[in-house]
């Protein structure tokens, strides 16, 4: 996506959905999950084969995503998937990522290129 503030334009990444809050955030914020087996797994170095999601490290969201059936449409499976170790994986690195709470992250800092 590029951002664009007044003739300067801006390369900030690729922008996601997450299913739970249906917000949208740089995919690098966001933590995407595959189906595999019948579960839901998280894909922590974004490289797994097959449809991915998108989830915020939060417990919230994936209780929203759960409750809305969203991972079967979201990765257009038909049978019922298991979140045990997604819950898990969340439970672990929700205080631990940005230490803030979504939507209140620090400016990112810009780099000069020259």
């Amino acid at each position: 996506m590029v951002q664009r503030r007044g003739s300067v334009s801006q390369h900030i990444g690729p922008v996601r959905t997450c299913i739970g809050c249906r917000a949208r955030a740089l995919h690098s914020e966001l933590l995407r999950v595959v189906a595999v087996d019948g579960m839901v797994v998280p894909d922590v170095r974004k490289r797994l084969p097959g449809r991915g999601a998108w989830l915020h490290f939060d417990l919230e969201c994936l209780r929203n995503a759960e409750r809305r059936r969203a991972f079967t449409r979201a990765l257009r499976v038909q049978e019922t998937l298991d979140v045990a170790s997604l819950r898990e994986h969340v439970e672990q690195n929700e205080k631990t990522v940005a230490g803030q709470p979504r939507g209140q992250h620090e400016p990112r800092k810009q780099v000069d290129p020259s």
